[in-house]
């Protein structure tokens, strides 16, 4: 072991957590058969390392020392239990009793590790579960998260948090889901829901919907984090790629989307200077990778190439809105939303001009999609003050202002509100700032 002191020995704990928690995690689940163990077992061997590493030292192995420790507590707990069986038979066997030598089956098979990790975020994404518990389990159990981390991030008490854990734990239970990969047949629809807890977690952090931040950079990673590791496990799925692409693509902008107070910067104002290349280089990758599989886009391939619209555009204005309008078209055709449709509108105006934009926005009130959201008003509003109809424009930005959850995008409405003239039209109405469906 080697000592790097108290303060390092907690930093080494963290970092190893963070990177090395899925396969650790999927690897006590294949060896117990139980997922709601493993995932105790983990936390106990995490628990340990804490105690151990700051006063002893970092040792040379330290994912393989904790999954020696969280077997051996395996163990203890079967023999506690009087439950000699089979499975404790197995486990006892493939120890090793030098006290700290990993099974090299564990550590060194990556096919076999990036199964477990596979399979934990399948058994993460279980439809059993409701959306939050998916959430909470997927950032506790892929992500490496701790419960305090995910409280902090959505805005909810840590108590809020362990019991969505505690109850997705139990009803994975209760309903029997094994640790193991789908059946192929059903892969592609459990993947679409893995996709879709990943969204949510990036375009939460991405523009928060509540709270004094407007993006939350640290879980908009955690997702982005995800999406490479799904990425790197299913390389020839289209839709694995186009996400990976969208989120790419999409947080290259953050350095440009807030000034120096945290306020809100909207795309027409942003300096594109700031934009993060290498991301958006590894963004147009991933999705000339997804549209090389010979299986077209999906609906975030669709989103992820609008971005790179974005991503390559001089400025707002010499934009390629058309080809957007036309992604949009057929993005409203494979996963058609109302904040699609709301998109859209957008990038008619844009493209056709603010009337057309409005026909759509209008319509779409009609339906009463949008009850009790900010975001049509907000796009109304823009509208109406490019066509000179200020009196409705600050009608509807207060409508908006009223609505909104988040205080930094409250206040940016407050100043377009009281920026609407009596008579003067023009300025851009931006996609920024609205979540993408």
């Amino acid at each position: 072991m080697s000592g790097p002191g108290a303060g390092g020995g907690r930093r080494a704990v963290e970092a190893v957590w963070r990177i090395e928690s899925a396969r650790i995690v999927g690897a006590l689940a294949r060896y117990t058969g139980d997922f709601a163990l493993a995932e105790d077992l983990a936390q106990e061997a995490l628990a340990e390392a804490l105690v151990t590493w700051p006063r002893d030292g970092v040792p040379d192995n330290p994912a393989g020392w904790l999954l020696t420790v969280g077997r051996r507590r395996a163990i203890d707990g079967f023999r506690r239990r009087a439950a000699l069986d089979d499975r404790y038979a197995v486990l006892a066997r493939d120890l090793d009793e030098d006290g700290g030598t990993p099974d090299p089956d564990l550590l060194w098979d990556p096919d076999r590790l990036d199964d477990d990790v596979l399979a934990l975020a399948f058994i993460a994404c279980h439809p059993v579960l409701s959306r939050e518990a998916r959430v909470a389990l997927t950032l506790r159990v892929i992500g490496g998260l701790t419960s305090d981390e995910i409280a902090r991030a959505f805005l909810v008490p840590t108590a809020t948090v362990q019991a969505r854990i505690t109850r997705a734990k139990k009803t994975l239970a209760a309903a029997r889901v094994p640790f193991e990969l789908p059946p192929p047949p059903d892969r592609l629809q459990r993947l679409g829901s893995v996709l879709s807890v990943v969204y949510v977690i990036f375009t939460e952090g991405s523009t928060a919907t509540s709270g004094p931040e407007w993006i939350r950079t640290d879980l908009a990673h955690e997702a982005i984090r995800m999406t490479r590791v799904l990425a790197r496990l299913v390389p020839d799925e289209p839709e694995v790629l186009g996400l990976a692409a969208l989120l790419e693509l999409t947080a290259a902008r953050f350095p440009a989307r807030t000034g120096p107070d945290g306020e809100p910067v909207l795309l027409e104002q942003q300096d594109r200077r700031r934009w993060d290349r290498a991301a958006i280089r590894r963004g147009r990758a991933l999705l000339t990778r997804a549209g090389s599989t010979g299986r077209g886009l999906g609906a975030y391939g669709l989103q992820a190439a609008i971005a790179e619209c974005h991503a390559v555009a001089p400025s707002v204005d010499a934009t390629d809105w058309e080809r957007i309008v036309l992604l949009y078209d057929a993005l409203g055709r494979v996963a058609p939303s109302p904040v699609v449709e709301l998109n859209r509108a957008v990038a008619v105006s844009m493209a056709d001009g603010p009337a057309a934009g409005l026909r759509i926005v209008d319509e779409l009130a009609a339906t009463g999609a949008f009850h009790g959201s900010h975001l049509l008003p907000s796009v109304r509003g823009e509208l109406l003050h490019r066509l000179g109809r200020a009196e409705e424009a600050r009608a509807e930005l207060a409508r908006a202002v009223d609505l909104c959850g988040n205080a930094r995008e409250r206040e940016l409405l407050e100043r377009k509100r009281a920026a609407v003239p009596t008579c003067d039209p023009r300025r851009s109405a931006s996609s920024e700032g609205r979540k993408p469906d």
